[in-house]
């Protein structure tokens, strides 16, 4: 880019060509991001992607393709012109690998698993991770596996819940996959568990008690990384090569659903979860962590939070209520906003603009601003039950409900 930006300077060339190149610089993508693990390249639910569009007629978007999947929760992992998400049809999980442009299917690697449909409608709720020409998958039952991103097949696979031991929680294994060096880590245990990244070996679990339903969040320490994991009572880290806590935020919620990942910001974290629990912001150190502000005000009951600009942005509440969307001061835990139209849907952002799905399948684009939620663009792109994070990536929205149904909408600047 900064080679086309000198050239443009260059007041000799001729008016045909300068017209041009500002024509295709106009019109280009901005910045195109993949997605390759759950909430993206940085953990956070921010896509650094921009020039995409952000209105559209009351149609919605254009539409490139559908896809079944089966039932799950599972979101989606964009990389290498590849979509990767999990579902489950006839107590059979399958790790579906997607052409990103056209929903072909590339590859699907199935096996045998429980749909586990006691509480809710079942399926895996985890998002495969990518790693290079690896892709890591689990399941609400303990499997693990690592596949080949291009091909599917199978470099080595395990269940870490009948090798170490460690119970089930109540609505299975949920959080994803993370990749850090030569270790894959899981929410399994007390305070999660480690894997060789290319072997399977198991490099160090934790203690047997139920782990929350979070996503493994790293943290640089010095020169040391840190794993973020909920369990039943508690957030806490430990250190990634050991398993060692470093400290913890005790956090009993009704029937140990801590689900919300948490959200780093400075030298303070902030966790939430459902069940008329709340939230709050902690200052980091070591032991047990100093309290900043409690309160109600955002209740995280599946998926977190994101942060712009000193603001998080959440679903508040538990499904099956009045569940709004909601805007609160990092710093202070103050509500700035409600709109209550959104129920237990999930967002993430981008170009700081909020990406919403409602639980209903309604679509909304907004600036993320503390002045109040005014979509610039909404339509009905589901039907069904859209409890999973939508995804932004190289100009697609990918959707999914829990009954598997995936919609990718094309939102690239034509």
């Amino acid at each position: 880019m900064s080679d086309s930006h000198s050239s443009m300077r260059n007041r000799h060339w001729p008016f045909e060509a300068r017209g041009l190149l500002a024509l295709l610089l106009f019109t280009a993508p901005l910045h195109a991001d993949d997605w390759p693990r759950w909430r993206g390249p940085d953990f956070n639910g921010i896509s650094k992607e921009a020039g995409w569009l952000d209105k559209w007629p009351a149609s919605g978007p254009a539409e490139s393709w559908k896809a079944s999947v089966g039932t799950g929760y599972s979101s989606f992992a964009v990389a290498q012109g590849r979509v990767f998400t999990m579902g489950n049809a006839n107590n059979t999980d399958t790790v579906w690998c997607l052409d990103a442009a056209t929903g072909k299917v590339l590859w699907k690697h199935a096996y045998e698993s429980d749909l586990g449909d006691k509480y809710f409608d079942g399926g895996p709720g985890a998002t495969p991770t990518v790693d290079g020409d690896r892709v890591f998958a689990t399941s609400r039952w303990g499997d693990v596996f690592c596949l080949d991103a291009a091909n599917g097949k199978v470099r080595w696979s395990k269940n870490v819940q009948k090798e170490t031991g460690i119970r089930v929680p109540d609505w299975g294994f949920a959080g994803s996959p993370l990749v850090l060096g030569h270790s894959l880590v899981l929410n399994i245990g007390a305070a999660g568990l480690a894997l060789d990244a290319t072997t399977g070996k198991l490099l160090w679990k934790s203690a047997d008690d139920n782990a929350g339903y979070s996503s493994p969040v790293p943290l640089k320490r010095g020169n040391d990384w840190l794993v973020i994991v909920s369990s039943g009572d508690a957030y806490l880290a430990v250190d990634s090569r050991t398993g060692r806590e470093a400290w913890r935020v005790p956090w009993l919620t009704e029937y140990g659903v801590n689900s919300g990942d948490p959200v780093v910001s400075g030298g303070q974290v902030f966790v939430s979860s459902g069940y008329n629990k709340g939230a709050g912001v902690f200052t980091l150190g070591n032991g047990e962590l100093e309290s900043v502000w409690k309160n109600k005000v955002m209740r995280n009951q599946m998926n977190p939070c994101v942060l712009v600009d000193g603001h998080l942005y959440g679903v508040d509440g538990n499904a099956g209520g009045r569940v709004p969307l909601k805007c609160i001061e990092f710093a202070t835990g103050k509500e700035k906003w409600s709109h209550a139209s959104t129920g237990a849907g999930a967002l993430m952002a981008a170009d700081g603009k909020l990406i919403v799905l409602a639980e209903r399948g309604e679509l909304s684009i907004a600036p993320a601003s503390p002045a109040g939620f005014k979509p610039t663009a909404s339509a009905q792109v589901l039907g069904g039950k859209s409890w999973t994070a939508p995804v932004l990536a190289n100009g697609r929205i990918y959707c999914r409900n829990s009954r598997g149904d995936v919609v990718c909408l094309d939102v690239r600047r034509k």
